[in-house]
């Protein structure tokens, strides 16, 4: 993956995680780094990083934006040519892809110990494809996630209920 892919991928996800349903747009970017690391870089600077008319970032940006991301200075950079970050076998390949996009995702949410979990359990699953489209009937169901939660929280709130 190429820098430029990696920096709109990372503005992709960071938008999510703020709620905002979108991206970040540069512009974006370009004010919370200066309102949340007092630091400034140009909308103009990451546009060139993007389109690839500029290969590289100085030291300085790449600091910055790792510590904006949160993410290992390393990881912005050109990948080599054929390099994949992940183990794959032929057999199960898609399943094992969705595993470990789903263990990645955990670890972008170790700050929520529940969600962290419920990622990490899912990709344990023996099909963790069928567990995610399990998630997505009961969520076309109105209230049926509300219900289920009650209930399978239900034990938990009252140590003196049982399960049967």
């Amino acid at each position: 993956m190429k820098l430029g892919e990696k920096l709109r991928y990372l503005r992709e996800v960071e938008g999510a995680l703020r709620g905002f349903d979108r991206e970040l747009s540069q512009q974006e970017m370009t004010r919370l780094i200066q309102k949340e690391l007092g630091k400034s870089i140009s909308q103009s600077y990451l546009s060139q990083i993007e389109s690839g008319a500029r290969p590289h970032l100085t030291n300085s940006s790449r600091m910055l934006l790792a510590r904006f991301f949160k993410v290992h200075p390393g990881y912005l950079v050109d990948d080599p040519e054929g390099f994949q970050n992940e183990l794959i076998s032929d057999v199960g390949a898609l399943e094992d892809k969705l595993d470990l996009w789903l263990v990645s995702g955990a670890e972008r949410f170790r700050r929520e110990p529940e969600l962290h979990c419920a990622l990490l359990d899912i990709a344990k699953h023996a099909d963790s494809r069928m567990c995610l489209v399990l998630l997505s009937t009961i969520l076309d169901n109105p209230g049926l996630a509300e219900r289920l939660m009650e209930v399978l929280k239900a034990p938990a709130a009252n140590p003196k209920r049982r399960r049967s």
